[in-house]
């Protein structure tokens, strides 16, 4: 049996809170494309497990709150219990669809609001933190055991202060064209801070223990976006390409010698009503 609690963002203090999800009877009914904005936790009694789920076009800060509401919960209900991404795996893996399948009912989890919530904890929360840069091959390793996102090329990613952008190169031509995709380094991060303003970028962030491992860069790929219509009038090339008689033009502009009278024709015409 599994529990569903969406993630809400309020205006007040604690400025967020989870409420439960009872409609549907299968967890595929409640995670849906429409939903893709929304940030869900899965409390599995069956498998001791909390899954957070952070829709594809939900927001960072939401997903941060995720975060915190599912070690929340953990604390609630048991130590047993584990939290983990359902974001790791892609929809196709038989994990995520295992998850899918499962039934939504009650369970012993409750909806976390504002009297969960100590004045402490929210207001006077002070910690050293360290920030460690991890080994390459093992940042890159956890970076690659997570799906990627469906319709989205990664362009950049960032480990250990370095970036990287990746190459296609060809592996074999004799039979059939194939290419592996290798990371190339393209140089060191800039002190101070680096503005990424020149793409319509998606950024994913990969935590695992509690330190950023990469940070990557995504853009849409180009064969997935919409078809732009444009609505401007357009002035086709061969309407403007064609020769022309000069003369025609130049007598076009050229004031004549007399302007009919309008105002007398106007007169007569007034007359003969």
């Amino acid at each position: 049996m599994t529990q569903i609690f969406e993630v809400l963002e309020v205006r007040e203090d604690p400025f967020f809170l989870t409420v439960e999800v009872e409609e549907g009877e299968l967890v595929s009914d409640v995670i849906k494309n429409m939903n893709s904005h929304k940030v869900y936790l899965l409390v599995d009694h069956d498998t001791k497990r909390i899954w957070t789920f952070n829709g594809q076009n939900s927001s960072f800060k939401l997903q941060i709150f995720g975060g915190i509401l599912a070690g929340m919960l953990r604390k609630q209900i048991g130590i047993f219990y584990r939290v983990f991404a359902l974001n790791k795996y892609s929809m196709d893996d038989p994990e995520f669809q295992e998850v899918l399948g499962k039934t939504i009912g009650p369970g012993k989890a409750e909806t976390i609001n504002k009297k969960d919530f100590s004045k402490s904890a929210t207001q006077n929360t002070s910690a050293y933190i360290s920030v460690h840069n991890p080994r390459f091959n093992k940042a890159l390793e956890i970076i690659n055991s997570y799906a990627q996102p469906e319709d989205l090329k990664r362009i950049f990613l960032m480990i250990a202060g370095n970036i990287y952008s990746e190459e296609d190169t060809p592996k074999t031509i004799l039979k059939e064209e194939k290419y592996s995709t290798n990371l190339v380094k393209m140089g060191r991060l800039n002190n101070g801070f680096n503005l990424f303003d020149d793409r319509n970028y998606s950024t994913r962030v990969v935590v695992k223990n509690r330190t950023i491992q990469g940070i990557e860069l995504y853009v849409h790929k180009y064969d997935k976006l919409p078809v732009i219509r444009i609505k401007t009038p357009i002035i086709h090339e061969e309407k403007i390409s064609n020769k022309g008689d000069m003369d025609k033009l130049m007598t076009a502009f050229q004031i004549p010698n007399s302007l009919p009278d309008v105002e007398s024709e106007d007169k007569s015409g007034n007359d003969a009503k």
